[in-house]
């Protein structure tokens, strides 16, 4: 946009100099400046750099020096070790003085010619040095030799000693050899040599102590000579050339640090006189620059300020301030008009500014709403390619499949119809109808989660064209629907089942809604109607019934309506499509919806037609069998009295066998013995009594007495057991007794029919089980369990055996075991035992009343319980589990 110039003529504009021509000027001075004070530096630099080179090769010189000090106390060092320890290698010694040497030889590089002289001294004395340590290791490697071969002369030594006779010589000698000792270990060669002498200065007439002392006192004294040159070279040559070295270098350091003074001392005074000249120099180029840069400030800076005045005023919102210097025919007045200009374009473009700007801030807020709800939605947002390919997504949509970040899911699948997709052929049906639409609504496809897991998804997507109309991507919202197909199908799954069940119940069952129109029947209720359930929906029961002429009120339905709860059941009647009068016992109840108001009616009825007839002739029927029960029941009552007098007989003709043992032997023995008496007594009255025929009668009147008391004490027992027996099958009140001691007293009245039976009866009670419950009725248990398995489990009269187990369980129980090893029972026949009057003996007398009675005992009176086990060929086993004490309420019974 260009500004309209004003209708008047525009200023004559006044000369000045451009903004380059001043700047150029101002330039030309100040490097004017730059290159004099530039060439003055130069030369004092110049001068500096050679002090400072000199001063840096003196620097290196001491540096030199100092090494050079350094490597010759090593050498010293591994010279002096290598001389007191003779076993440290020379080669630390060769080692030191070769970096020494190289350490010379680069010093020397470094030094002026005349001090090159004092190098070349010092590597002659190292030279020296060297052949000195040459030459005493020479002596060492001597003297090491002689040291080895000194323990054997020791040895004969020694032995020569002991083998002496006179014990002064080797006193002496000992003595000696100890001074040698001490004189070697201190490394005093002098002292041991003086020693080893004196004792070659011994008398000594013995040859073989003569021939090993010498050899002895010249192997002393010829390592006390190697010991005392080794000590002479090492004062001679390595000290005294050492110390001509050090001496050497520190002349060297002297020089060094002499001439490092002078050079200091021109190096400061150069430094002084290039401050000065710097000091001249910039206070010139300053006053220039000052110069200059008035000039610059008064020609350019300040109108240029006044101009950035009124453009900052302009970009203020003062949009009438005037822009200075345009009058002026330079750069700054073509800045100036430029600002003009730009103030005028200011004005123009306020307006449009200010609608940008709402306009962007629309777009910000649109593109951050957006961006919101791009992430926090709960659908899930996508863009992908034709191809298949995802290209962002949001997270909502990585959570529903099964990722942690929608990078994850982007890295995670490559062809979404590959591996997303569950049926490939959905894919193309969605890409047919964006090919087709440009969108889709609500498609409905199934995908396979991360995991595996099959989800339901509703896709909605439009396409994005190109230029050219081609679709270059999809994008979309898809929204996990899942639960809510799994929850249609339940309900149709339901539904379906609901109507099935229906179907199959033998009632009316339906639903109504609030306006008394079905909405469910089952078919059994649809019959009566002649419909189809479907064809009665949402009809009314009167318009189903007026279609065969019949009719029904609604009052019950709308009773539900107007109490809002459930009728009760109640009887009706009503004609089907057949004509026929049918009798229904209803109940009504309402569904509630979510507000408590009633949304439907259930109505479920049953079919009471046939009951009704029924309920006359059961009336008739319960009149007869009460009579016929009344007439069982005392038939009952006599039989099982019978019984228990047939067991009574029974157990009186064992009881009567039993007895009947020893009283028959008891009334033998006493005959014999009257017998005897009489024979005894005539033999007196004739007076033919003899000793012998007295012994004869005594002994005979002590047997009879004997066999008489056990025979009548067994017939005793006897009695006393039956009359316990008997005394407590008739005694029906409660007490105390030992649970081993009634078995066995009741066993004791079976025994008499065991050996008739050919049976065997075996006891085994735990001792001291005492109770608190009826004696006689568990001796009728046991009586009746036993004559069961002799009249049924025995067949044929087979020998068998029948156990009695009689023991603790628990605390408050006991075990009572009953069994043999009969011929058993079928199922049919173990499942009917204990019914009354069921026998397989009927032909033979059995009433079917025994093991019913021991049923009702255990049960009842003695509050038991009892199993039975049992099968063919394989025995029977009774189990009777009896509380120590009996309930009350069961003894009440």
């Amino acid at each position: 946009m260009t500004a309209e110039l004003p209708p008047n003529s525009p200023p004559q504009r006044s000369f000045s100099l451009s903004i380059g021509q001043l700047t150029f000027g101002s330039f030309m001075l100040v490097l004017a400046v730059i290159i004099i004070t530039s060439t003055a530096s130069v030369i004092a630099i110049r001068h500096i750099d050679a002090t400072f080179a000199e001063l840096q090769r003196l620097r290196s010189v001491g540096d030199l020096a100092e090494d050079i000090d350094r490597r010759m106390n090593e050498l010293r060092l591994a010279a002096r070790d290598f001389v007191t320890d003779p076993g440290t290698q020379s080669v630390q010694v060769g080692e030191a003085a070769t970096a020494l040497g190289e350490v010379l030889k680069k010093t020397r590089l470094e030094l002026a010619p005349e001090q090159q002289a004092m190098i070349d001294g010092v590597t002659e004395r190292l030279t020296t040095y060297r052949n000195g340590i040459e030459r005493i290791s020479a002596l060492i490697n001597r003297r090491a030799e002689m040291i080895v071969a000194l323990p054997p002369l020791r040895e004969s030594f020694d032995a020569a000693i002991a083998g002496t006779p006179d014990p002064n010589i080797a006193s002496t000698l000992f003595q000696t050899q100890s001074r040698i000792a001490s004189a070697l270990l201190a490394r005093n060669p002098s002292a041991a040599e003086q020693a080893a002498q004196s004792m070659r200065a011994m008398t000594i007439a013995e040859p073989r102590l003569r021939a090993a002392v010498d050899a002895y006192a010249e192997a002393i004294m010829a390592i006390s000579i190697s010991e005392r040159q080794i000590s002479d070279i090492d004062k001679e040559v390595l000290g005294t050339e050492g110390r001509l070295i050090q001496r050497v270098t520190e002349l060297l350091h002297e020089v060094s640090v002499q001439r490092g003074h002078v050079l200091a001392r021109d190096f400061a005074r150069t430094l002084a006189e290039a401050k000065w000249q710097s000091i001249v120099l910039g206070t010139a180029g300053v006053l220039i620059g000052i110069f200059a840069a008035m000039l610059v400030v008064r020609r350019t800076v300040r109108p240029l300020a006044a101009i950035a005045t009124s453009i900052r005023a302009v970009a203020g919102g003062e949009k009438s301030a005037s822009i200075p210097a345009i009058d002026v025919d330079n750069e700054i007045g073509d800045i100036a008009r430029a600002a003009e200009i730009f103030r005028q374009t200011l004005v123009d473009a306020d307006t449009a500014r200010e609608a940008a700007v709402r306009a962007l801030a629309e777009q910000r807020l649109a593109e951050e709403s957006y961006r919101k709800l791009f992430e926090a939605s709960v659908d899930g947002i996508y863009v992908t390619t034709p191809g298949g390919a995802l290209l962002n997504a949001n997270p909502a949509l990585a959570r529903m499949m099964g990722y942690a970040t929608p990078g994850d899911l982007i890295a995670g699948i490559g062809d979404i119809a590959e591996t997303i997709y569950v049926h490939p052929a959905a894919r193309a049906e969605y890409q047919r109808l964006m090919q087709r639409d440009g969108m889709v609504r609500e498609f409905e496809y199934q995908v396979r989660s991360r995991d595996g897991t099959v989800l339901w998804l509703s896709d909605s997507a439009s396409a994005v064209r190109s230029d050219a109309g081609e679709i270059v991507r999809y994008e979309g919202t898809v929204r996990d629907i899942t639960d809510q197909k799994r929850a249609e199908d339940a309900i149709s799954e339901g539904r379906r089942l609901l109507q099935m069940v229906i179907d199959t119940v033998p009632a009316v069952i339906n639903v109504k809604d609030r306006h008394l129109r079905y909405v469910l029947m089952n078919r059994y209720m649809a019959r009566i109607f002649s419909v189809e359930p479907s064809e009665a929906i949402g009809r009314t029961t009167s318009e189903l019934m007026s279609r065969y002429g019949a009719a029904k009120t609604d009052e019950n339905d709308k009773r539900v309506l107007a109490v809002g709860r459930e009728l009760g059941f109640y009887e009706e009647e009503y004609r089907d499509s057949a004509g026929n009068m049918r009798q229904w016992l209803v109940n009504k109840l309402p569904i509630l919806d979510t507000a408590g108001e009633i949304e439907n009616i259930v109505t479920v009825a049953l079919d009471i037609g046939e009951r009704k007839r029924v309920e006359a002739e059961m009336r008739k029927a319960k009149d007869a069998a009460e009579a016929a029960l009344r007439n069982l029941r005392e038939t009952q009552n006599s039989l099982i009295e019978a019984e228990k007098l047939a067991a009574l007989g029974r157990l009186v003709a064992g009881v009567a066998h039993e007895v009947n043992n020893p009283v028959g032997i008891s009334l033998t023995v006493a005959s014999a013995l009257e017998r005897k008496t009489s024979n005894f007594a005539e033999e007196v009255a004739r007076g033919e009594l003899r000793r012998s025929s007295l012994n004869d009668f005594l002994e005979t009147s002590r047997d009879a007495s004997s066999q008489l008391v056990a025979n009548l004490n067994r017939a005793a027992e006897l009695i006393q057991s039956f009359k316990q027996v008997a005394a407590d099958r008739n005694y029906s009140d409660q007490r105390s007794f030992d649970l081993g001691d009634l078995t066995e007293q009741v066993v004791l009245s079976l025994r008499p029919g065991l050996r008739k039976h050919n049976l065997t009866l075996n006891v085994e009670c735990q001792p001291n089980l005492m109770m608190n419950s009826y004696p006689g009725p568990y001796g009728q248990v046991l009586t009746n369990l036993f004559l069961n398995s002799v009249a049924h489990a025995f067949p044929d009269g087979r020998p068998g055996t029948v156990d009695i187990q009689v023991r603790e369980s628990g605390t408050d129980n006991v075990e009572v075991i009953f069994s043999d090893d009969g011929c058993g029972m079928s199922l049919d026949v173990r499942r009917r035992a204990f019914d009354p009057f069921f026998t397989t003996r009927r032909d033979q007398g059995g009433t079917g009343l025994g093991l019913h009675i021991v049923y009702s005992i255990v049960t009842n009176r003695l509050g038991g319980r009892l199993d039975l086990d049992s099968a063919p060929g394989g025995g029977t086993r009774i189990q009777m589990i009896l509380p120590r004490t009996a309930p009350l309420e069961q003894a009440a019974e």
